[in-house]
């Protein structure tokens, strides 16, 4: 059972790496942010989700450093 659960989990995970990468998340050019990196992460999570309609986004401000 174990088994079974594991391989569900990895395919789910696969799929939503899968979408991100549709959308564009893992390219060269763009700039990490918190933003950035929390959408590609719940993207991911949300796994075949994605192609049922749901868009994750993450709304964070992170702190600045101070000058």
């Amino acid at each position: 059972m174990r088994t079974v659960i594991g391989v569900v989990i990895v395919a789910w995970l696969v799929i939503g790496a899968i979408a991100a990468g549709q959308r564009g998340y893992f390219g060269d050019d763009q700039a990490v942010s918190c933003k950035s990196f929390g959408d590609t992460a719940l993207t991911i999570v949300a796994g075949p989700l994605n192609y049922f309609g749901v868009n994750p986004k993450v709304k964070c401000k992170a702190p600045q450093p101070s000058v």
